[in-house]
């Protein structure tokens, strides 16, 4: 399984009409299926003027069909990472039309592929070469950044994780407790299980329940620290080839208890949407360090690290992590220079926050610092707010449900005179973050 299939290939490839793409329970979904749900939206497609679409689906076969008939169709496709309404019509400028199947009121075009009527099997027309997918991620000033991946970087890509990892993988299905939408998800649930012709589950792992209803098939998990961290070891476990985390800090505990269950350890992947994959490591050890891919090469600054890659768009960036090499190559990860938080494996802009709070009602200033509970991080807010009373918390968590998702609104709020400062005139963070002791 070390020869994937280009993504320009898979609708063209030597695939059998009844080669298994995806499935969802009972149901199946064969490369004949794909090349008809394709077709439809091609068909489409092809007679709209926009260059850019949306795709906001939850289900990733669906998403696949969508994908690929805007590639085909000489458009590109734009991942937004969510279906929010609010938040779309903010990102509007990005796209020409929206492609869903979840009932959107914008004031663009916006396709249910399930109201199109199956169309005759032609030819598609070659993807362009210079191809790509944008992916959004969110940027130390909080607006979401625009990231641009290649075809050409993601192909590669699934090549090199081919070469580490293709031979274990053979006969294997993959499932994942990890969404589609945002590029781990993608690059290991739609990428690598279309690439190797391996069948992926459509619908997303949320409980180690429903991973049990697997136990029929020999396993490829894709999954993250949060969800490994919930596994019930009394369920019986089905049988993995493989299991993968990203997207957080595998702790040595959950990753020890996860071997226990799973019988083989967890591989974990390095990288950010900008880069692609970085490095890798496998929890046989506790406190592994990571291995670079090959082709990957860093390069300290007075301000940090700056990363070379071919899957790199633009050939080199800034890493908003510290690292800490050791002779042989390898590394630990030792911290963050942003404003950029995960919480559950979620990648969280605190200066978004803050922004979306400037502009309720009623606050005057405003910073959103981590908070500690036991072993768990939450968001505490500190607001500048004269005029507020009890019901104001209220009325601004109702207000940032329409912006953020639930696990990016602040739990603990203080209501202070001013922000406090330090003598440089930044803010005092650490300060700031006192204000959350459970002293307080």
């Amino acid at each position: 399984m070390n020869n994937p299939l280009s993504l320009a290939q898979w609708l063209n490839g030597n695939r059998h009409p009844q080669h298994v793409v995806a499935f969802e329970g009972q149901k199946i979904w064969t490369q004949a299926d794909l090349i008809n749900d394709v077709q439809r939206i091609y068909s489409w497609l092809k007679m709209q003027p926009g260059e850019r679409w949306a795709l906001c689906f939850d289900n990733s076969y669906a998403f696949i069909t969508a994908l690929l008939a805007t590639l085909h169709a000489g458009k590109t496709p734009v991942v937004p990472g969510h279906s929010r309404e609010a938040q779309l019509r903010e990102q509007q400028a990005h796209f020409y039309g929206v492609i869903s199947d979840v009932p959107l009121n914008l004031s663009c075009p916006v396709l249910n592929p399930q109201t199109l009527a199956y169309t005759a099997i032609q030819l598609f027309e070659p993807i362009p070469a210079q191809a790509g997918v944008v992916l959004f991620t969110s940027g130390s000033t909080g607006e979401p950044a625009q990231i641009f991946k290649t075809l050409n970087a993601l192909d590669e890509e699934i090549a090199w994780l081919a070469e580490l990892w293709g031979e274990r993988l053979h006969d294997c299905r993959v499932v994942g407790s990890v969404s589609h939408q945002h590029l781990y998800g993608f690059t290991f649930r739609v990428m690598l299980p279309m690439a190797l012709g391996l069948p992926s589950d459509a619908t997303m792992i949320h409980f180690p329940e429903q991973l049990v209803a697997h136990s029929a098939h020999l396993l490829l998990f894709i999954s993250s620290p949060a969800f490994l961290k919930r596994l019930d070891t009394n369920l019986s476990a089905p049988k993995f080839a493989m299991v993968i985390s990203a997207a957080g800090k595998l702790e040595d505990d959950t990753a020890q208890n996860a071997l226990v269950w799973f019988e083989t350890p967890v591989s974990e992947i390095y990288g950010t949407t900008e880069t692609g994959v970085l490095a890798w490591r496998q929890h046989s050890q506790p406190a592994p360090e990571w291995q670079p891919f090959p082709a990957v090469r860093f390069l300290q600054q007075q301000d940090g690290w700056q990363v070379t890659s071919p899957l790199i768009h633009g050939g080199a960036t800034q890493l908003d992590d510290i690292l800490e090499f050791n002779a042989q190559g390898s590394f630990r990860l030792s911290g963050r220079r942003d404003r950029i938080v995960k919480i559950e494996e979620k990648r969280i802009s605190l200066s978004e926050i803050e922004r979306r709070l400037l502009a309720l009602p009623g606050i005057e200033d405003a910073a959103v610092v981590p908070v500690m509970r036991g072993n768990r991080i939450a968001l505490g807010a500190v607001v500048v707010a004269p005029e507020s009373d009890s019901v104001s918390k209220r009325l601004w968590r109702e207000a940032l449900s329409v912006w953020l998702e639930p696990i990016a609104i602040p739990r603990y709020w203080r209501v202070v005179e001013s922000i406090a400062l330090n003598s440089q005139s930044k803010r005092a963070w650490a300060q700031l973050q006192e204000l959350f002791d459970e002293t307080h």
